[in-house]
Formats: C-alpha cells, structure tokens, sequence
C-alpha cells in the first residue's frame, strides 16, 4: 500500500443525504412563499455547500437578492438541523470500506463542503464517527473545494504528504480539489455531481464502491 492517509467527501459518497436535504429546502421554500423543487433539482444542486444550494433553490429567472439569499439560508439551517440525519442513509460497502483502510493502519479524514454545524452531528448519527482523526467542513477553512486548502489542511493534521494521501469523492469539485492539492483521487459513480457525472478519464479509478477502492488502492 503506497497510502498512508484516505481522505473522503462525504455528501453522496458515504452518506445518501438527499432526502434530508430535499425535506429542509421543501421547508426553507413554503417558508419563504416559494414554489417548490422536485428531488431531482435539489439533487443537481448539491456540491457546492450550504450557500450555494439555497442560492440554486431560489434562483428562478435571476438570482435572489442578499437580503433574500440570507433569509433562505437562516431558514434552510433551521430546517436542516431539525431533519439531520433522519432520512439519511450508508452508503453499501462504506463501513466495510473503512473497516478494511482502519485495520491497513491508515488515517482517515472527511472533507466536505457541508457546514460544521451539521457535519459532525451527522457523522456520529450514522455511526461513522469513530473512524476519522479529522474532519474538514465547509467551514473550517477560508475556502471549499473545489479549492485545495481543504484537503491541504486536513492533511496537515494528518501528517502525510499530498503524495501519500488518496481522496475519495464523487465529483469534479472532489478530483480538481485533489489535483491541485496533489493527492490522487479515486470517484465512486453514484452520488451528487451537479448534473455532471464523473468520468473515469478524469480521476485515476472510477469504483463501484469504498471496499472496491481499497482493493484498487493495494495495487495502484
């Protein structure tokens, strides 16, 4: 194993997290007197954080004024943080995934662009808390992915070079963050990628799932 650290996004690659998120924007919207959006617009929204998926939820035609956007955002946090977790769902061979990098002896990490209010609330909900020595959320650092400094922090508590750490995500926001970190980056093919599925050309393996991508990873 050339690894010695795995970092991983966590909305849509090891949590199914839509039907939370679908049910705190259907809130935030009949709040704000807003039609509403099928599961499969706020599936296409997902990537960017917080902000930006409520931007996306209230932009018809032109984009929501600030004072507007910041009314969608204290609503939709309100919401989520009543919903966190209830519909939420892991993701098959996830656990198995982790269980298989825990016992190699590498050091496992998240990092997502979900706010930190909720991440690590989520994270021990689902019962995968115990696996990670850090957790990176979208606003732990002054940027998200798909700029680097995330992955570049969560290294940094990790001790291991770009070189040696693999990422794991599900979008291009995950594979140009880990290029321009310098991590390799492998992508499962199911989760929240904005309407833009990921293509095996553009990371270095395309799995079905995370014990898959420990077996990639031991001859790669």
């Amino acid at each position: 194993m050339r690894f010695r650290s795995v970092t991983f996004d966590l909305d849509g690659t090891l949590l199914d997290t839509i039907a939370d998120l679908a049910e705190a924007c259907r809130r935030m919207l009949e709040e704000l007197g807003e039609p509403p959006r099928s599961p499969a617009e706020i599936h296409s929204f997902v990537g960017k954080g917080m902000a930006v998926l409520v931007e996306r939820c209230l932009t018809r035609g032109r984009t929501p004024s600030a004072e507007r956007l910041q009314a969608g955002i204290d609503a939709f946090k309100r919401h989520y943080a009543a919903v966190n977790g209830n519909r939420a769902g892991v993701y098959p061979g996830v656990r198995e995934g982790l269980r298989a990098w825990q016992a190699a002896g590498l050091r496992l990490g998240v990092v997502t662009n979900k706010p930190g209010l909720f991440t690590e609330a989520l994270l021990e909900r689902m019962g995968l808390d115990g696996f990670f020595a850090v957790v990176v959320s979208g606003d732990t650092t002054e940027f998200k992915k798909p700029h680097p400094e995330p992955l570049r922090h969560a290294l940094a508590i990790l001790g291991t070079a770009p070189g040696e750490n693999l990422h794991i995500g599900d979008s291009k926001n995950d594979i140009e963050a880990a290029r321009a970190a310098g991590c390799p980056v492998f992508c499962v093919p199911y989760g929240y990628n904005e309407g833009k599925p990921v293509d095996s050309a553009d990371c270095d393996a395309l799995v079905s799932d995370l014990l898959a991508a420990y077996e990639r990873a031991l001859t790669f």
